[in-house]
């Protein structure tokens, strides 16, 4: 049995249906295995991509996703992905090849000290020396990345623990053989004779797969204090983040109980779509006027970083309320009335238990945000029929996009000014079908976030809402999912530039340097790549080109659409540090 059976064993354990990598010597044997066990394995064109692809399996499903990657470039090049998905708490594996374990540190191929560079970014790395601990360290790899505060755990694995002993014992025997009888080399032999015993001795049955870890169920005596703050509130603002959706399998019990709350909220990150489209509850704009008003602020899941202005956007004068699985993030920067560290969602599901919600002087609090978000949507629908003068008014694009959804849909956000363009006017239609990178502001997340998406749930649209200068991170996985046959459609709002920078950058400092990017013609360029490219210029086709976009996609080819979109005021003054 060799290393990669054995981690394709646990693979098929542990439930996981896919596996992403870029190929490289050091791990073919897992992906041999792997696809021999029925395992699919999708292969990317850049490394991040595969761990970004991991993270929104893991984030969809609450499985934690799976990417294998060769040693040096192939680890360096996750950094970035496994630090977004750190941030977001995300559990994911990932399985790093290394040179031999007689090699390490002698000048190898690509042999760099990766446990160093990797830890600052997961939950933990470990390096495994023997094949017989192989399989208890990718069952903890895997329970670890879901207890308490999830995030992702690295596992090094050196080529010659997964390759067949009987070949790896005849590489060292030649390295040995070279040395000759001598004194030397007779001791040579022995000691790497010793070394193989080491390596391959004492595998016996692995054991069976522990059970997935519970959430941290939070203090019922908070719960109960939570309920008594809340009674006494008149005007209670719940924050609902990504953290509280960490149970894909428990979102509706968790919308029951927002609903049976009754208190206005806010729905950020992954948590948007929780209730729907058009949820009477739910408030999208004006977020900051609410929270400075509201007499009593309950973040669940929702830490008060940059944000929330670093919790100067929540009035001085409001009870605060925070319940997060981190200790750390639930006081940062400012310290709330009431701390319950736990499950955010378990933590909404016993205060709604209480019987806490639902007061009848809620009612005008509730009208009045609601009159605010009213007029703000008119407003955004009045500003969306004006007209650019250097292309497509970008909030008309956004708007032709949401009456384009369908029910089922998943929306990947990756870019910086039309995305969040997009957040104004986009609606999901249901829990965890919005994919955004999260509190790093990762840019390069779209493809991996869409592909992950698309194998997830493969019936349903998948839109990739791309800036045109994220695009050139993922650009090329254009043939990613032409060769595995995955219909996305990619959005790209191309305005010519790092627009999100350029707007602070020219006020401030009068100089738009290094912010300027050429009209490229990237429904040519996915043309190239086995896509299908759309040009969008003509404000009359709007609708009928996403419609076509999306119709074609569903057939199995990825669309790329080429919006040639203008520049507009909306967002002045936005940015966030």
């Amino acid at each position: 049995m060799t290393g990669g059976d054995v981690i394709a064993d646990v693979l098929v354990r542990q439930g996981v249906r896919f596996l992403f990598t870029l190929c490289g010597g050091h791990i073919s044997p897992i992906l041999v295995s792997a696809k021999a066990k029925g395992i699919r394995v999708v292969d990317t064109r850049q490394e991040a991509t595969a761990v970004f692809a991991a993270d929104a399996v893991a984030r969809l499903t609450g499985v934690p996703g799976v990417a294998v990657v060769t040693a040096g470039p192939g680890v360096t090049n996750t950094i970035t992905a496994l630090k977004n998905a750190q941030m977001a708490e995300s559990p994911l594996v990932l399985l790093g090849g290394a040179t031999a374990t007689l090699l390490r540190g002698r000048g190898a191929l690509q042999d760099v000290d990766q446990m160093a560079l990797v830890s600052p970014h997961v939950k933990r790395a470990r390096r495994v020396t023997r094949l017989r601990d192989l399989a208890p360290a990718l069952d903890e790899a895997f329970q670890l990345s879901r207890e308490g505060v999830r995030g992702p755990v690295f596992l090094e694995c050196p080529v010659d623990v997964l390759y067949p002993e009987a070949l790896v014992r005849e590489w060292y025997g030649a390295k040995a053989a070279k040395e000759g009888r001598s004194l030397g080399g007779r001791a040579l032999q022995w000691y790497v004779g010793r070394h193989l015993g080491r390596l391959f001795g004492g595998v016996g049955p692995q054991a069976a797969t522990p059970a997935a870890p519970p959430a941290p169920a939070p203090d019922e005596a908070r719960v109960r204090r939570a309920a008594v703050l809340l009674r006494r509130a008149t005007r209670p603002v719940l924050l609902v983040g990504s953290q509280a959706l960490a149970s894909a399998t428990e979102t509706a019990a968790l919308a029951e109980a927002v609903r049976a709350l009754g208190v206005p909220v806010y729905l950020s990150g992954m948590a948007r779509g929780l209730l729907g489209p058009a949820d009477p509850l739910q408030m999208r704009h004006r977020r900051r006027s609410a929270l400075r008003e509201a007499d009593l602020v309950v973040l669940a899941g929702v830490p008060c970083d940059f944000r929330l202005d670093y919790g100067n956007d929540i009035g001085r004068r409001a009870v605060l309320v925070s319940a997060n699985r981190s200790r750390a993030e639930m006081a940062k920067n400012r310290r709330p009335a009431l701390a319950v560290l736990g499950a955010p969602d378990l933590f909404l599901r016993g205060l709604a238990r209480t019987g806490a919600g639902l007061r009848p002087e809620w009612t005008a609090w509730r009208e009045e945000l609601r009159t605010r978000d009213t007029a703000r949507d008119a407003e955004i629908a009045t500003l969306a029929e004006e007209s650019t003068p250097d292309g497509l008014n970008p909030l008309r694009v956004c708007r032709a996009l949401e009456e384009t959804l369908a029910d089922d849909s998943v929306i990947v956000a990756d870019g910086g000014d039309f995305v969040s363009t997009a957040s104004y006017i986009l609606r999901p239609r249901r829990p965890l079908s919005w994919l955004d990178p999260g509190p790093f502001g990762t840019l390069g997340v779209g493809a991996g976030f869409a592909l992950g998406a698309k194998l997830v749930r493969p019936s349903a649209d998948v839109w990739i809402v791309y800036g045109d200068g994220a695009l050139g991170y993922s650009l090329a996985e254009a043939d990613t999912f032409a060769r595995h046959a995955l219909g996305v459609v990619a959005l790209v709002g191309n305005d010519g530039g790092w627009t999100q920078i350029a707007r602070e950058q020219v006020e401030v400092l009068k100089d738009d340097v290094g912010t300027v990017l050429a009209p490229v013609d990237y429904e040519r360029a996915a043309e190239g790549l086995g896509a299908r490219g759309l040009r969008l210029d003509d404000p009359g086709r709007i609708d009928v080109v996403l419609r076509d976009a999306r119709d074609l996609a569903r057939s199995g080819r990825p669309v790329y659409v080429n919006a040639r979109i203008g520049r507009t005021g909306f967002r002045r003054g936005s940015i966030s540090m």
